[in-house]
């Protein structure tokens, strides 16, 4: 196709600028685009210049609904796949055909399992019912991975004993609060100081499955070690601080509510992460929690091996 045509003909649109209006043109590699397609471009952002892009509308959409930040990386993954699956078409210009053929090929090309093609249908209708408001209609024509009926592994006491054995440290306190609270992994890498309460032998998990509250126990074998744990991440809190650290993210709009609760010692995270880092949502460099970036301060990947708060603690660095 030449570029006389696609510059006479509006309907016509150059595949990198598809790309940049949906967000996924990273500017890296392939050849700059034509003058026709840059003047369409041009003519494009002064007509409606404040219109962010499909990806970012997305992100826009799923956080005004306080979907988890894991809901927020998954449907934007899903939403990228769908439309790379479809030679970058825009999802506008796309409908039910387009929508079961690329769930069609998760399940016979793909051999995904049911449940992650549900998850990829779930974006996939959230990308068209709440962020281009249309309705794709009822999706017939899907060939569906089949979900086949498992048996959970229970351990028995003796492995649950010789499991619990084989850890330390900080390993050793997620792994024992797992098995005795009921607390899923997230609930409990997102724990905060107050919501442990020594007093009554309660946990206090906030926004849980369903963004939920509950109360759940506090097993006695694991409080003497949770409270030496909450002692070290005490100190390094007050290192923090001194250094112009020391913030965690907020809930809500609490920041601007109490600009300064960011730093009080009830809201920090009980396993935070082992270095600084921009948080991906909040962006000011902090110390997130261990769920977001990686292995908390006094992790160790050893067996049995104990606190090793300064050894594995490495200095303030920004990822």
């Amino acid at each position: 196709m030449s570029q006389s045509i696609a510059a006479t003909d509006p309907r016509i649109r150059p595949l990198r600028l598809v790309s940049a209006q949906i967000g996924l043109d990273s500017g890296k590699g392939g050849s700059a685009l034509p003058e026709s397609a840059r003047r369409h471009q041009v003519a494009m952002s002064s007509a409606n210049p404040t219109k962010p892009r499909l990806l970012d509308q997305v992100c826009a959409a799923i956080r005004t609904r306080h979907y988890s930040y894991r809901t927020e990386e998954a449907y934007v993954g899903w939403v990228k796949r769908f439309i790379l699956f479809h030679r970058k078409r825009h999802p506008a210009e796309m409908g039910k055909p387009e929508i079961e053929q690329f769930l069609t090929a998760l399940a016979v090309d793909r051999h995904v399992a049911a449940s992650t093609q549900n998850q990829a249908l779930a974006a996939i209708l959230f990308l068209y019912k709440d962020v281009l408001e249309r309705d794709p209609g009822w999706l017939d024509d899907v060939v569906r991975a089949r979900r086949p009926e498992r048996l959970p592994t229970v351990l028995t006491r003796p492995e649950v004993e010789a499991l619990l054995g084989g850890l330390g440290g900080v390993n050793w306190i997620m792994a024992t609060l797992l098995y005795g609270t009921g607390l899923r992994l997230m609930e409990c890498l997102g724990l905060r100081v107050k919501d442990i309460d020594f007093t009554r032998n309660e946990i206090l998990v906030r926004e849980g499955k369903g963004n939920k509250d509950r109360v759940t126990m506090l097993p006695s074998a694991v409080i003497p070690r949770l409270r030496l744990h909450l002692e070290r991440v005490g100190k390094m809190h007050q290192t923090d601080l001194a250094a112009g650290y020391g913030r965690v993210v907020l809930p809500d709009a609490l920041a601007r509510k109490y600009p300064s609760a960011n730093r009080e010692w009830g809201w920090q995270w009980v396993f935070p992460a082992s270095r600084i880092c921009a948080d991906p949502r909040f962006g000011p460099p902090q110390r997130v929690s261990f769920a977001r970036v990686g292995p908390p301060a006094g992790y160790s990947r050893g067996g049995a091996s104990g606190w090793d708060g300064q050894a594995s603690r490495p200095a303030h660095s920004q990822a």
